[in-house]
C-alpha cells in the first residue's frame, strides 16, 4: 500500500527540474550558511579586539599602581615630576603649575626663599617646657553660667548645754555668712602670617588654640597661688585667714626642719588631715627629701605602686612650679586639705575668636583668646603654711 501511495505522490507533483551548472540564482540554504560564518568571523574579529583593549588598559592600571610615590614619579617626557614642577614654578609662578605639581613642592620658610625641591618639611613643631602650677588639680572645680557665685558658710559654731529635765534651753550661737567668687577675665592675641596659615605642613590654627591654653594654664596657676584679688583670683598664700607655722629660722626650716613638719602635720584637724597633701616648689622638695628622722630614716617615701605620688610622712607631694623658694619672710610650704579649702570655677573655659580683618592688610590674621575663671578660699582652718622668719 505504501508503494501506490508514494507513485501517486510521484505523478502528482510532475518531472522534478535541475539546476545547471551556470544558473545566476543560488541555493539559499548555502546562502544562508555562508552568511552565517561571515558573522562568526566578525563576532570572532571584535571580541579579540575587545580583549586586546582590555589587556592595554589593565597594563596602564597596573602601572600606575605599581609607581614610585608621589613626587617621585617620572612624567612621560622623562625628568622626576618634581624637578619639572620646579622649573615651571621658576619660569611662571605656582599658578601655572598643576595641582600634582604644587604638591610636588615643598614649603620652605621666608629665608629659604620659599619653594623648595625636592626637599622635606617636618610636622614636629618644637616648644620649650611651660611650668605651671597644679592647683587645679588639687582644688575643687566646677562651672558657673553667671558672672560670679555666692556659697554660704558658716561662720559660727553651734553650742550646745547640758540641760536637766526641766531646765530652760539655751540659744545656740551659731551664725552664717556667704561667700563671693567673682569670675576674672584673661585676654590676649597673637598675630600670625597668611603664608604661614596657608603652607605650614601642621594645622597653625590649632597649634596657636593649644599654645594659648597653655599660658593661660600658666597664668592662672600663678594667680591660685600668689594673686592678689585685683582683677584676679585672691591665691592661696595671700590669704589672711590661713594658720601659720613658723620656722623660726630665715633661711633654712628650722634647727630642726623634720620636727617643724610633723608639728605642721598634727595642727591640723583629722578631719582634714586624712585628704590633705603637701605642696612645694622643686628646690624646696630637694632640701625636705635631705631630711631624717631620729632613727636615720628619711622622711620622703618614694610610691611603692606605679602611678601613686611619692609621699613626705605618708602624705602625697605636690610640686608646683610657682611656689616660692625658702627664703627670708617666704611660705615655700603648704600643707592640707585643698580640696575643701580652695575652689575654682570656670565661666568660660577658651574662646578663641579668628580675625583675617584687622591685620588683612599687613598679610596676617589675628586670633584673639579670652578665657574667665574664678577662685577663692572657702575653708581657710584646712590648710596650715610654712612661714619663714623674717630675720
Amino acid at each position: 500500500m505504501t508503494k501506490h501511495i508514494r507513485s501517486a505522490m510521484l505523478a502528482t507533483a510532475g518531472p522534478l527540474e535541475t539546476k545547471e551548472a551556470g544558473d545566476d540564482d543560488e541555493d539559499p540554504i548555502l546562502a544562508a550558511v555562508e552568511e552565517l560564518k561571515t558573522s562568526a568571523a566578525d563576532f570572532q574579529t571584535k571580541q579579540t579586539d575587545a580583549l586586546t583593549k582590555l589587556g592595554e588598559r589593565l597594563d596602564k592600571v597596573e602601572a600606575k599602581a605599581n609607581r614610585l610615590p608621589a613626587g617621585k614619579e617620572k612624567t612621560e617626557d622623562g625628568p622626576p615630576i618634581e624637578r619639572k614642577a620646579f622649573t615651571g614654578y621658576l619660569r611662571a609662578g605656582r599658578e601655572s603649575l598643576s595641582p600634582d605639581e604644587v604638591k610636588a613642592l615643598t614649603v620652605g620658610d621666608d629665608t629659604a626663599g620659599g619653594y623648595l625641591a625636592p626637599a622635606e618639611f617636618s610636622t614636629e613643631i618644637i616648644k620649650g617646657i611651660v611650668e605651671f602650677s597644679p592647683v587645679r588639680q588639687a582644688a575643687r572645680v566646677g562651672s558657673i553660667a553667671s558672672g560670679s557665685i555666692i556659697l554660704p558658710k558658716r561662720t559660727g559654731r553651734p553650742t550646745a548645754h547640758w540641760v536637766g529635765e526641766t531646765e530652760d534651753r539655751k540659744e545656740t550661737e551659731s551664725s552664717y555668712g556667704q561667700i563671693e567668687i567673682t569670675a576674672h577675665e584673661m585676654a590676649c592675641y597673637v598675630d600670625v602670617s597668611n603664608r604661614l596659615l596657608e603652607d605650614a605642613a601642621v594645622s597653625v590654627e590649632a597649634e596657636v588654640g593649644s599654645d594659648l591654653a597653655e599660658e593661660f594654664g600658666r597664668l592662672e596657676g600663678v594667680a591660685f597661688l600668689t594673686g592678689d584679688g585685683v582683677k584676679k583670683p585672691l591665691g592661696l598664700l595671700n590669704d589672711p585667714d590661713v594658720t601659720i607655722v613658723p620656722t623660726g629660722n630665715a633661711a633654712t626650716l628650722g634647727a630642726a626642719p623634720a620636727d617643724l613638719l610633723i608639728t605642721a602635720l598634727y595642727s591640723l584637724p583629722a578631719a582634714y588631715r586624712n585628704r590633705s597633701a603637701w605642696m612645694m616648689n622643686g628646690a624646696t622638695l630637694a632640701v625636705v627629701r635631705k631630711l631624717k628622722d631620729g632613727d636615720g630614716r628619711f622622711l620622703w617615701q618614694p610610691a611603692f605602686v606605679a602611678g601613686q605620688p611619692e609621699t613626705i610622712l605618708g602624705y602625697p607631694v605636690v610640686e608646683a612650679a610657682d611656689m616660692p623658694n625658702i627664703g627670708t619672710g617666704t611660705e615655700p610650704i603648704i600643707f592640707g586639705d585643698f580640696a575643701s579649702a580652695y575652689r575654682i570655677y570656670d565661666r568660660l573655659a577658651l574662646s578663641i575668636l579668628r580675625d583675617p580683618y584687622s591685620k588683612a592688610t599687613n598679610g596676617l590674621t589675628r586670633f584673639h583668646a579670652r578665657r574667665r575663671v574664678g577662685a577663692g578660699m572657702v575653708l581657710a582652718e584646712a590648710l596650715r603654711k610654712i612661714r619663714c622668719a623674717t630675720s
